[in-house]
C-alpha cells in the first residue's frame, strides 16, 4: 500500500464522478472517463498506485516491512 486515506478518498470520488460523467457523456469522450474513473476507483479499492511506486512516492503512514526471500 503507497495511498493514504486521503489520498484515497480523493481518488474514490473522483473515480465515481468520471464513471458518472462516462455514462452522460457523448460517446467520442466516453472511452476518456471510463478508463480514467476505473483507474482511481481500482487503485482507490487497493490502495495502491504503480506510479507511485515507480517513483518512489509515498503517501501512507504506516511502512510495511519488505519481504525477502
Amino acid at each position: 500500500m503507497n495511498l493514504s486515506s486521503v489520498d484515497r478518498s480523493v481518488r474514490l470520488v473522483s473515480g465515481i464522478s468520471l464513471l458518472t460523467f462516462d455514462y452522460l457523456a457523448s460517446s467520442s469522450w466516453e472511452i476518456v472517463f471510463l478508463v480514467f474513473g476505473l483507474w482511481g476507483l481500482i487503485s482507490s479499492v487497493f490502495g495502491f498506485c504503480p506510479f507511485y511506486s515507480l517513483m518512489g512516492y509515498n503517501t501512507c503512514p504506516t511502512n510495511l516491512p519488505k519481504i525477502t526471500d
